[in-house]
């Protein structure tokens, strides 16, 4: 996977949360590759416990709304927020944004996602106004 730019340093850490295994994958790995630190779940359940016992701080939540387990996306959300209010999100679903009913302030992700679109909102919701920085590529000169 080749990313064309970083991010820059993040304070903690992104927890994505969705079902699908290798989507769950391919998001940690982009957004690692990008400069994030990134833990990975299943379930809004896991997550969920992770970030009650875990010592460092959620940077972003990424959560796919339809998800097994007894919280869905945007209800993982809403319970985030109400312990650790600054904390942003983004919903990921194949699903229409009207039907979900999202937390005020979340972004949505529409499925299928670009890779540059997950990086981008990752971006825009943690370093607003703030470009990615670009990696340098070395070409001949001509």
């Amino acid at each position: 996977m080749d990313v064309n730019f970083r991010l820059q340093p993040i304070n903690g850490e992104i927890v994505i949360v969705e079902d699908e295994p290798l989507l769950r994958e391919l998001m940690r790995e982009i957004l690692s590759e990008v400069g994030a630190q990134c833990v990975a779940f299943s379930t809004a359940d896991d997550a969920l416990v992770h970030m009650l016992t875990s010592d460092t701080q959620c940077a972003l939540i990424i959560a796919d709304h339809g998800l097994p387990g007894q919280v869905q996306g945007a209800e993982m959300v809403e319970l985030v927020r109400g312990r650790w209010p600054e904390t942003p999100s983004v919903i990921t679903s194949g699903w229409a944004e009207s039907f979900i009913g999202l937390p005020p302030g979340t972004h949505f992700l529409a499925k299928p996602w670009t890779l540059e679109e997950l990086v981008m909102a990752v971006a825009n919701l943690l370093q607003p106004g703030v470009p990615p920085t670009e990696t340098s590529v070395d070409t001949p000169k001509q």
